[in-house]
């Protein structure tokens, strides 16, 4: 059962907002799920149906969990030698269903220490492993099976409310989008798979797009559900196939709960790279997301239609934002629709397996149904702990602490976030840079978005570049010749990029050069560019690719160069690439460090 009441007025009420005149509060949501003694199921509401059905009492269901998940015979084998019984098949009979708090077995807590496995030394886990092989395929799904059938019968009347809700929700969009502005956002989840299925039924067709954000650290189990997937519907991958990320982690350390850049290198910004060819033209996309409020704090805040605030041509609906895990599952197992396989293993979610998010449980499951992987993630954690010059390498990993790391000390790169500069003697709205890249030509693609590049009103013999605004007034003036370090430039006006005063338009220009001398490509510039004018990509082979992202983009760039271009005609001066990100630069704001 799922309550709302407004934190403000008290009152209980169905709906996104108090119905209070003027009252804007978020309501303070409760849920509580019930256990069924006789039928072993757990129930939205507290009267069991089949017991009504039956002639028993209506009062022996009792409170059970806030929201509970199925668990399936692989994880039972997995909780059975963990628990050290006797026989790894042990609970192939027993209801068993894994909640917020631990995991229930008809009922009843079931005590676990997932701390104390989850620090077993590897060679221990693999014994687990080759102990769970000689079992897993030993297991009775009978009980499994009738367990479910039941729980699917008790709770029809709250399968039949969420659906028909979600559905006129989504049906809600048809007179304003046609087909072929919408895409469902595919991860290869059980909450994306549930929207899609959605969609489908409320459309009355399986053509709508789907895009696969393949940020290449997917489960296996993921990567072969997709496959499946894409035989009955749409499915274009979104990938960033010119980063290797074991490579960017020995660069740039490796993501962290604070600081997730593998979320714009290898999420956003080939989304938003696959949404300019995949929807070429349109300027805003329906968005199908299977975003839940429940999932964390941070996504109970979402509203349930709103612009994207990452990837800037999308407008993202969530029609399931409201579900509990609970209701997902509800749904799955009523449709029989087929899923991810790594849920049946026991992971709760299923995004990048070595996320820093990621629960001790998880992390755990991959130590056993990843063992190669799983070991050599954390060597790769002990060989940047020892980088960094961490005294305790292998404890700064087993303990975790990587997780919270922030900034770029220790690391080599983030000295490129330092722009040396100091104001001209001579001239008040004059600065003087010492770059740490020379100057080349595509130096000038970054100052683009304060006007219009000239070159020919300024003296070449020493490398005077003008940047014009439309009315071709000086705007700025750059001197630096070509393969030198050593830049000048002086404003000519002082309300660039919204500025207002010329200590904030210098601040400006340091945005810029901060790309230029920390710029790898990770494409977050062009996934907030509502006008696709700007293109970074490094240039490689694509004669094998077969998705859209591997289209050649710029034939006559060399093998392995970095290209950042920004297309004049497209480019409105908005400068929404300066003024995004903290310093001009995502990669500043991953690798920021204290300066002398």
């Amino acid at each position: 059962m799922i309550e709302k009441t407004c934190p403000v007025h008290g009152i209980p009420f169905v709906g996104e907002k108090c119905p209070k005149e003027g009252c804007k509060e978020r309501p303070v949501v409760s849920t509580t799920i019930y256990w069924c003694k006789h039928h072993k199921i757990p129930l939205y509401e507290k009267e069991c149906p089949l017991c009504k059905q039956e002639g028993r009492r209506e009062d022996i269901c009792e409170y059970l969990a806030t929201d509970v998940r199925p668990v399936f015979p692989e994880e039972k084998v997995l909780l059975a030698i963990l628990k050290n019984e006797e026989n790894p098949l042990a609970y192939d009979g027993y209801s068993i269903w894994c909640g917020g708090n631990g995991y229930f077995i008809d009922g009843k807590r079931l005590e676990t220490n997932i701390r104390e496995w989850d620090s077993k030394p590897f060679e221990e886990i693999k014994e687990i492993k080759e102990k769970y092989d000689l079992y897993i395929n030993l297991t009775d799904r009978t009980f499994f099976n009738n367990n479910i059938e039941n729980f699917v019968r008790a709770n029809i009347d709250r399968y039949n409310e969420i659906t028909d809700e979600a559905i006129a929700y989504i049906q809600s969009f048809k007179e304003n989008y046609q087909l072929e502005d919408m895409f469902v956002s595919f991860s290869g989840g059980k909450d994306s798979t549930v929207t899609s299925d959605l969609v489908t039924r409320a459309f009355s067709t399986n053509l709508v797009t789907h895009i696969f954000g393949d940020t290449t650290l997917e489960f296996p189990l993921t990567y072969q559900y997709r496959e499946r997937f894409a035989k009955d519907h749409r499915v274009i991958r979104a990938r960033n196939y010119e980063k290797n990320f074991t490579e960017l982690v020995q660069q740039i350390g490796p993501p962290s709960r604070v600081m997730r850049w593998c979320c714009t290198v290898f999420k956003t910004g080939a989304i938003t790279k696959t949404l300019t060819q995949a929807f070429r033209g349109k300027t805003n996309v329906l968005t199908f997301y299977g975003i839940r409020r429940s999932e964390s704090a941070s996504r109970s805040k979402y509203e349930r239609e709103t612009e994207s605030p990452k990837i800037t041509k999308q407008t993202v609906v969530s029609p399931i934002i409201n579900w509990i895990d609970f209701d997902v599952w509800l749904y799955i197992l009523t449709r029989k629709i087929d899923f991810n396989y790594a849920y049946k293993l026991g992971y709760s979610r299923v995004g990048c397996w070595c996320c820093p998010n990621n629960g001790r449980w998880s992390e755990f499951l991959s130590k056993i149904h990843m063992y190669q992987q799983a070991e050599q993630w954390r060597n790769t954690l002990i060989d940047f702990a020892r980088q960094i010059g961490k005294p305790d390498p292998e404890n700064y990993v087993d303990g975790g602490f990587w997780k919270a790391r922030q900034g770029g000390q220790g690391l080599e790169i983030a000295n490129t976030s330092i722009i040396a500069y100091e104001p001209c003697a001579t001239e008040d709205d004059a600065f003087n840079y010492e770059l740490q890249n020379v100057i080349t030509e595509d130096l000038y693609e970054l100052f683009k978005p304060f006007g219009y590049i000239n070159k020919t009103l300024g003296n070449e013999r020493l490398g005077e570049v003008y940047v014009l605004d439309k009315k071709g007034s000086v705007v700025l003036v750059l001197k630096g010749r070509l393969g030198t370090n050593r830049l000048k430039v002086t404003i000519k006006n002082s309300h660039i990029a919204g500025a207002k005063n010329l200590q904030q338009a210098e601040q400006k220009i340091q945005c810029q050069l901060t790309k230029y001398q920390m710029c790898l490509a990770c494409g977050a510039c062009a996934s907030v560019c509502k006008h696709n004018a700007i293109t970074v990509h490094i240039k490689r082979d694509t004669s094998n690719s077969d998705d859209l992202n591997g289209q050649d983009i710029n034939a006559k760039d060399t093998e392995g160069e970095l290209v950042y271009k920004i297309d004049d005609d497209r480019c409105i001066r908005c400068t929404e690439c300066v003024n995004h990100f903290d310093a001009g630069c995502y990669m500043r704001k991953v690798l920021g460090i204290k300066r002398n």
